[in-house]
């Protein structure tokens, strides 16, 4: 078996996402991932020489077949920083209800896992950019508040989008998708426009 071999690559990856999300994150060994791929665990680490590079490259799997980047052409192609800013929440708000699964399991192993922490912390990282960029947008436009530096706002979108209080609100209190969207779209243009909305 070659480790080039991209339909094996690509049955490892499917595999590893299907257990996460199964799973949420309990249990989900390299053993378990080759077992359901059909292949030895020696031939999956031909293709991922570690743990952590295989639930890195899960996420960003998941992304191609969610089309993650399609979704992302609307904030990057915006015309203003308020264009920008409302694109870029409308599409992670949009694909949390998608990826929450490898996210719930992901978040579940994370404190007790390195592997799994340094995918998590990756992805988001990834995310933080999207906010930087967003925020970054506003700023160039002169239309950031004073009330906060890019960095800051940075921060604070971040930490807004964050997986967890999208569960909080879709999960625990019950808000419809879209009302969530468009909560959050309107406290950012609040809390970073300056001059209020």
């Amino acid at each position: 078996m070659s480790s080039d071999n991209p339909e094996t690559r690509k049955r490892i990856l499917k595999s590893a996402l299907t257990l996460l999300e199964a799973s949420r994150g309990k249990g989900v060994r390299m053993t378990d991932i080759a077992k359901r791929a059909g292949i030895t665990r020696q031939a999956l680490y031909l293709h991922f020489s570690t743990r952590a590079e295989l639930l890195i490259a899960t996420t960003f799997y998941l992304d191609e077949v969610k089309g993650a980047e399609e979704r992302l052409v609307p904030s990057r192609t915006a015309r203003s920083g308020i264009e920008r800013l409302d694109a870029y929440i409308e599409a992670w708000g949009a694909y949390i209800p998608e990826i929450h699964g490898i996210a719930k399991a992901l978040l579940a192993m994370r404190d007790t896992d390195d592997a799994a922490a340094k995918a998590w912390d990756e992805r988001m990282q990834d995310m933080r950019q999207g906010c930087e960029a967003a925020i970054d947008a506003l700023n160039r436009d002169n239309m950031l508040s004073p009330d906060h530096s890019p960095n800051q706002a940075t921060d604070i979108l971040w930490t807004m989008l964050s997986v967890r209080n999208w569960e909080q609100l879709t999960l625990e209190c019950a808000w419809p998708q879209e009302r969530y969207i468009e909560t959050l779209k309107s406290l950012a243009r609040r809390i970073f426009v300056a001059d209020g909305p």
